[in-house]
């Protein structure tokens, strides 16, 4: 039975870690992560874990040593946000290419510069092509349930990549929001004990982590992390469905919120959500057909469900926290685009980067970018497909 609570999503997470009860945490604090390993911390000194818990010099290390520790054949996590998962980016792929399982909590953040301590996507979509599998959450609770099915997805023999929990800084690792607890015991039984089949402490198979990898090898073990994410998202649908029969709550590739028989529809991730469906239930109650489309998993992303899910709209609007500065549109814009072309689905769809730094994003400009889809939807013209919400200039 689930145990009522009320926690910030960095409690939240840093007690999802408790639960794992991990053999190694490495960590080094920065802004808006800090909170997790501190907390961690405490589990430690209380001897509420037995985690081998390394109070590093950098992100450099951190990462560095949860590969370290991961190779040798312990479960390992960490924690970090914006320029501390910059200062890992060697790290990061060099985690994915030895194919280990490590499960780290992201903090959205604004990555410098300038220097901006709150949340946009700029550092989860700096990594997107890493190899890592990336699982985004609207709110402390699924930044909770995401933590917990982690390991089971990363550590499946058919995967063996490692995996980041994303929320928005501040605006759920720092608020209060009612939650639903698992109890440790059915925690360590539903992760089950880590049992890696190769690693560096067997003394009865010598290895090499790690070695030279030229023209006759690498291309192959590029391809082999390929087709390990995507193996992932069946791992992911599996944990997923145990996880509803564990605890009543479902999760799966994506949310549709009222999309079903909508006529117009925003694509978003992580709190803006929230938002989004507040708006939604506005517009309905006023008869107009709008819906939402939440995706849960970014990496690997879920081309062809997105197409079929967005296939029967008339006009898509897709909600980008971060820029990537090409002219062309932010991340998840160029995702889900593509997963329409290659689909051959045909719906009108129009980018808006918003947030950047930590930009309130309100009920009203949500509700101007629904006011702009009934246009696109009623003359079929999109006008400029790249475009702004929030920003000052505009709003003048």
């Amino acid at each position: 039975m689930s145990i009522r609570e009320r926690l910030s999503g960095n409690e939240a997470t840093a007690i999802a870690m408790k639960q794992i009860n991990p053999d190694v945490v490495a960590a080094f604090p920065i802004t808006p992560s800090t909170e997790i390993p501190q907390y961690f911390s405490t589990f430690v000194a209380n001897g509420e874990v037995d985690t081998e818990f390394v109070a590093v010099e950098s992100e450099h290390s951190a990462m560095s040593a949860t590969i370290g520790a991961e190779a040798a054949g312990a479960r390992a996590m960490t924690a970090t946000s914006a320029n501390g998962l910059s200062l890992m980016w060697e790290m990061i792929y060099i985690a994915s290419s030895l194919r280990l399982p490590i499960v780290m909590a992201l903090v959205n953040r604004a990555v410098s510069g300038p220097l901006n301590i709150h949340n946009d996507h700029s550092d989860a979509m700096g990594v997107r092509d890493a190899g890592w599998i990336m699982l985004f959450s609207e709110n402390n609770q699924e930044a909770y349930d995401n933590m917990l099915m982690a390991h089971k997805i990363a550590e499946n023999k058919n995967v063996l990549l490692p995996l980041m929990v994303c929320q928005d800084g501040f605006i759920t690792s720092h608020s209060i929001e009612n939650i639903e607890l698992e109890s440790d015991e059915e925690v360590k039984k539903f992760i089950g004990t880590y049992k890696p089949e190769h690693y560096l402490l067997n003394d009865k198979e010598p290895i090499a982590v790690g070695p030279l990898d030229l023209q006759a090898f690498l291309f192959e073990h590029k391809a082999q992390q390929a087709e390990a994410m995507k193996n992932a998202k069946q791992v992911i649908k599996e944990v997923s469905e145990e996880f509803e029969k564990w605890t009543g709550r479902k999760y799966e590739f994506f949310e549709k919120y009222m999309l079903d028989d909508a006529e117009i529809a925003i694509v978003c991730m992580n709190s803006t959500a929230g938002t989004t469906k507040a708006v939604v239930n506005k517009l309905r109650e006023n008869g107009i057909k709008a819906g939402l489309l939440k995706i849960r998993m970014y990496r690997p992303f879920p081309v062809d469900e997105v197409a079929e899910a967005l296939s029967h709209l008339k006009a898509v609007a897709i909600l980008d926290k971060a820029d990537s500065l090409n002219g062309a549109g932010g991340a998840l814009f160029e995702d889900v685009t593509s997963s329409m072309y290659v689909n051959k689905k045909q719906v009108p769809m129009v980018n808006y980067v918003y947030g950047i730094g930590g930009r309130d994003t309100t009920e009203a400009q949500i509700e101007s970018v629904y006011e702009d889809l009934q246009k696109i939807a009623s003359s079929g013209d999109i006008g400029n497909p790249y475009r702004y919400l929030g920003l000052r200039r505009e709003e003048n």
